[in-house]
Parts: C-alpha cells; structure tokens; sequence
C-alpha cells in the first residue's frame, strides 16, 4: 500500500499477476459483506497474502461459514468477523470500537442490498434500504473508521460500485427514491452514489494532507453461475455451469470480479481518485485503471451528495490527517 496522487505510475512497476499477489502479513483490512459473493472471494485471495482479514457480516452464523471455508483454502489465513449493521446508523460506531485494532490498512466497502421487486422498503432509520445499507452505511462507516485508517501508514478505502451504476444518473432532489421508486434504478443509483462518494472522499484527504487513499472499484459482470464452489458459502451444479459456459465470453464468476478490489488494496501503482475495473468492456478480465465516467468527473453533484449524506446519516464527517 502507499500513499496517492492524481497520476498513474502503472507502467513503472511489474505487470499484475492476480495469481501471484504480493504479500501483506502485517495489514489488517476489513471487507464489509466478507460472508459471500464478491466480498468473500475478496477475503480469501486477501488472506492468503498473510493479511489479518476481518469480515464485516450481519450474521454470525454466515461468518463462521465464510471463515472455514476461507481457511479451507488458506489454512493458516488470518481472518475473523465483526458484526456489521449497514443499515442501523447508529450501531456503526461501537461496531467500530469493537474492531480491537489499532490501525486499519483499508477498508473494502463491498456489502450490498439489491431489491428486484417492489415494494420499496426502508431500513429502522426511516431510509430507503438499498440506498440506506449501500450508500449511507459505507458513509457513516468510514467516518468512524477514520481515525483507525489515519493511523496506519498509507491505509486506503475502497469502494466497490457497479457495472449497473454506468447508465444511472443521480436525482439529487429524490435520493431516496421516494417520488420514483423502481427497484433496479434505486439499486444502480446507490451504487453511484457510492462511487461519487468514494471519489469525493479523495479529493477532501488531499485537500487535508492526508495520508489516506481512497480508490472506486466496480467488478464487472459477476454471475455465481461463473464462479468455483465454496461450500457452503457457495455451491453450484454441473448443470448452471454448462448453461453459463457461453456467457463466460462476456462477463466473469465472482471470484473475478473481486480482483479490482484486491489490486485496490495491495498494489502500489493504484493511486486515489482512480476507478479500476475489468479489462474487457469493462465487464471481465484483468483488472485495470479506467477512464472515469462522464457523470462522475461532476465534482458538484458529488459535493451535494456528500451534503446530503452528511445531514441523511447525522454524522459530522471532519476528515482525519495522516
């Protein structure tokens, strides 16, 4: 991990092997929706660079899961779980100072909430709960986190936005989709906003002199259908894995798409502000950095959403110098 700036120096370092990850033994990372899918495969390909790996879960019971089946693979992995809350504001601040670590290398906000069928619900906050969990929980999260992240050398955060976001554009007057709410929008428009967020994150480290990064990431087309199995976190048939052979040209399992995270994490050559997602299409392959999105180069409404989400969560969000 180091710290950021603006430019890429990508080609001065030795090409990525997400086969070959460089060793991590002393960070400490927490991935939030470590128990499954994108986020689990994240922390297994974490653990086994001797990182100290924390899965940020709902339910112990899908951790403990997640955990052997991650030591399964990597048997000396260094991993444990944190009850994690997204869509209670209030219980995210003693979920951190139950962390019992000193300092946190990155924080890899992947966990999720997608609804494919009305009607629109809402989290204990009264927030609509994909944008509540997604959005407002990773915000308010990452203000509790900081002083842990401002304590470690050159910590990054990462967010992990989608592929759904891309053809979304923010209805800043209608956040919560409370005039307007269908369901697949709600969902690709969190994840924007997520990504807006993680980008204007960025800018105000910078202008603090932090020593904090922080990166957006997106995985691509991530099908289970594509992805190995990992009972009992994962299981899939012969039978799905021969239906999706041909969609395997287009798009990737899950234990792909969590590669931009991971590369977002360890490697030197990513810097803050970025966006890295899969080669081809930006929809499978080889992660790498990409050319920002037309709607998120728009500072001014990342600086609303950032006001916005400041008053929604009630969090007073100072960033801390590194």
């Amino acid at each position: 991990m180091s710290s950021s700036s603006s430019s890429s120096s990508s080609s001065s370092v030795p090409p990525w092997n997400v086969h070959r990850l460089p060793r991590a033994d002393d960070s400490v990372v927490l991935v939030t929706g470590g128990n499954a899918g994108i986020g689990y495969f994240v922390a297994e390909q974490l653990s086994a660079t001797g990182a100290t790996v924390i899965l940020g879960s709902r339910s112990p019971e899908k951790a403990e899961a997640a955990m052997a089946a991650i030591r399964e693979r990597v048997p000396d992995a260094r991993v444990r779980a944190l009850r994690l809350d997204l869509a209670d504001l209030s219980s995210l601040r003693s979920a951190v100072d139950s962390l019992g670590s000193a300092r946190l290398d990155a924080v890899v906000h992947n966990a999720g909430v997608a609804l494919d069928d009305p009607p629109r619900q809402e989290t204990g906050d009264g927030h609509e709960l994909m944008f509540g969990t997604n959005h407002l929980g990773h915000f308010a999260l990452t203000r509790w986190l900081m002083p842990l992240l401002s304590a470690a050398p050159a910590a990054r955060v990462v967010t992990v936005g989608s592929f759904a976001a891309k053809s979304e554009r923010l209805d800043l007057d209608d956040l919560e989709s409370r005039q307007d709410y269908r369901p697949k929008r709600t969902y690709g428009r969190s994840k924007l906003a997520q990504m807006y967020f993680g980008l204007e994150l960025d800018r105000r480290l910078r202008a603090a002199g932090s020593s904090v990064a922080s990166v957006v990431v997106h995985p691509g087309g991530a099908l289970d259908s594509l992805t190995p199995p990992r009972p009992p976190v994962h299981a899939r048939t012969t039978a799905a894995r021969l239906r999706a052979t041909p969609a395997g040209l287009l798009v990737q399992g899950k234990h792909a798409g969590a590669r931009p995270a991971v590369r977002a994490v360890l490697d030197p050559a990513v810097r803050g502000g970025q966006l890295w997602g899969p080669r081809v299409f930006g929809l499978r392959g080889r992660p790498r950095l990409e050319p920002m999105w037309s709607q998120l180069a728009d500072t001014a409404v990342a600086e609303r959403l950032w006001d916005a989400s400041c008053e929604l969560a009630d969090v007073d969000f100072g960033v801390v110098r590194g």
